[in-house]
């Protein structure tokens, strides 16, 4: 897809403004921003979306699961839970190259340590070599001219993974300038990833993460939709996450999850957040986990990488033809035209049993009162359910985690 049709699909989603106005500009600061690497890791848990698809090992082959790609560790991950087929779609090119070198990776690379140290360590020089041995030769073209380009002169973007991938793309920079701005008023990570108890993680967001969001430029920045476009928040969707109240009492009450609610040794997503890396030895996405590596590379060439509208994907589908369907959070950018227009082809080309799962900013489900009764009537939401995950999902950064199933 070229990039100008990627911009312009990215407008349809986002854009709600005219271009001269200020709301429209920032609107179009955010669609540029996004068109580049956004997220070098994905920020949902996929053992709350395996266990909420109810992904087994004896499940029928044939099951067909559409997911947003994304950073791809969740598609990925799902290939580890259940002999499924993935399809993972993504409108951003960046993310797209990032998932087929993740399941080339998979494929191609001699042993687990190699995979490990190139997407799990991700800051080796080895790395290079591997990619030019067994990964560059088996890439398709767009994504080996991706990965080889050098932006501005500079490295070629797979140097990446020679200088700590997960430091880069927009959500790796903005978690780094927050790390400055946490030192500048004093605060050093180390001590809470070098805590032993949630009794001392509750202790270090009392008394250092806390009074942070009472510093006058806290509240500014916090103020500003573009300080969170870093997260991949565009300008429609800070206001559901906001709900009504301060934003930096939200992102407060967010972090304040994140840091107290999981023990930081099973939490690998407060790992990136306050170490920038995975734990040494420590917890992983499923897809990295050496016990999961024979059934990723056996399985990972049942997961088809497409450039493409998620919409629009499913409207060329025959009727029946998935089981799963994962929305991330891209429902929370949607007008109530296109959440119709996308809930329609869901409920067509959905097969028996089939499940919808997806994140929210805001806690409640937003599909009520915006998606048509007729169909929404064909869908059960697990309500208790969606709770349940909500309160297990360890990057804590979103509001609600929704489960929907497709009735008899």
């Amino acid at each position: 897809m070229a990039r100008q049709d990627v911009k312009k699909r990215l407008g349809a989603a986002v854009h709600r403004h005219k271009p001269v106005s200020r709301a429209g500009l920032t609107e179009r600061l955010f669609t540029w921003l996004f068109t580049g690497l956004v997220y070098p890791q994905i920020w949902e848990d996929p053992e709350i979306d395996i266990e909420a698809m109810a992904l087994t090992p004896d499940m029928n082959p044939d099951t067909r699961i559409v997911a947003i790609a994304s950073g791809g560790c969740n598609a990925l991950s799902y290939l580890t839970a259940a002999p499924v087929r993935v399809t993972a779609l993504d409108l951003n090119p960046a993310h797209v190259a990032l998932v087929r070198l993740k399941r080339e990776a998979a494929r191609s690379l001699p042993s687990h340590d190699h995979f490990h140290r190139f997407f799990g360590a991700a800051d080796a020089r080895e790395n290079l070599d591997d990619y030019r041995r067994f990964l560059r030769p088996r890439l398709d073209e767009t994504t080996r001219a991706y990965w080889d380009k050098r932006p501005f002169g500079l490295r070629r973007r797979i140097s990446l993974f020679s200088r700590g991938f997960y430091r880069h793309g927009l959500l790796g920079y903005f978690i780094g300038w927050a790390h400055l701005a946490a030192r500048a008023y004093g605060v050093s990570f180390r001590e809470l990833l070098d805590a032993p108890t949630q009794d001392s993680q509750r202790r270090f967001f009392d008394e250092k993460l806390a009074p942070l969001f009472e510093k006058k430029a806290i509240k500014w920045l916090t103020e500003r939709h573009s300080t969170l476009y870093g997260l991949g928040i565009p300008p429609a969707q800070y206001e559901a996450l906001a709900g009504g109240h301060e934003m930096r009492i939200v992102l407060r009450e967010r972090l304040e999850r994140l840091t107290c609610d999981f023990p930081l040794s099973g939490n690998y997503f407060a790992w990136q957040a306050f170490g920038r890396r995975y734990q040494p030895g420590g917890a992983l996405p499923p897809y990295l986990k050496r016990e999961n590596f024979a059934a990723l590379q056996a399985r990972a060439g049942q997961l088809e990488v497409l450039n493409a509208s998620y919409t629009d994907h499913l409207r060329a589908a025959p009727e029946a033809s998935f089981d799963r369907y994962v929305l991330l959070d891209a429902q929370d950018w949607m007008t109530d035209a296109q959440l119709n227009d996308l809930w329609a082809e869901i409920t067509r080309t959905a097969r028996k049993g089939a499940r919808v799962i997806f994140r929210t900013a805001a806690e409640p489900t937003l599909l009520p009162g915006r998606v048509s009764e007729a169909i929404l009537s064909r869908w059960d939401y697990r309500a208790d359910e969606s709770l349940a995950y909500t309160a297990r999902d360890r990057s804590s950064i979103y509001g609600g985690f929704h489960l929907y199933v497709l009735k008899d």
